[in-house]
Parts: structure tokens; sequence; C-alpha cells
């Protein structure tokens, strides 16, 4: 199935921003701890009308927002 048009706008964020209206969480957040302030969140996302899936990062080193692939 092809991508939404709000998930190709949510994929293009580099910056974090909030999940469009479709996305829902699929999973607890995984929180990566360590020194402070270096811990950092992710979590998984999924669109309700495409079915693609999203990973939200915190990191600062991380894309904000990622796609998976394949």
């Amino acid at each position: 199935m092809a991508i939404c048009p709000l998930c190709e706008i949510q994929a293009k964020m580099s910056k974090n921003g909030r999940p469009h209206e479709h996305l829902s969480k699929t999973d607890v957040p995984r929180i990566f701890k360590g020194a402070k302030p270096r811990g950092f969140e992710e979590q998984d996302y999924q669109c309700q009308i495409c079915q693609t899936k999203f990973t939200h990062s915190t990191s600062k080193n991380d894309l904000a927002w990622t796609v998976w692939r394949g």
C-alpha cells in the first residue's frame, strides 16, 4: 500500500513535532538512560490509514521521525 500524504509530510519532519491525527502508538516507549541529560526515548507509531510505521526519537543524534521500510 502507498504511503498517505500525511505520512509523507511526517517523514520529512527533521525536528521534533507532533504525530499527525491518524498515527497511534503501537507499543510502550523505550527509555534509554545515560548520564544526565543524555537519556532519550523512542516511541513507535502506526498510521491507521496506510499502515506505515514510524519511530519517534528524542535523541539529538537521531532523526526525529524515522519511517520503517521493508
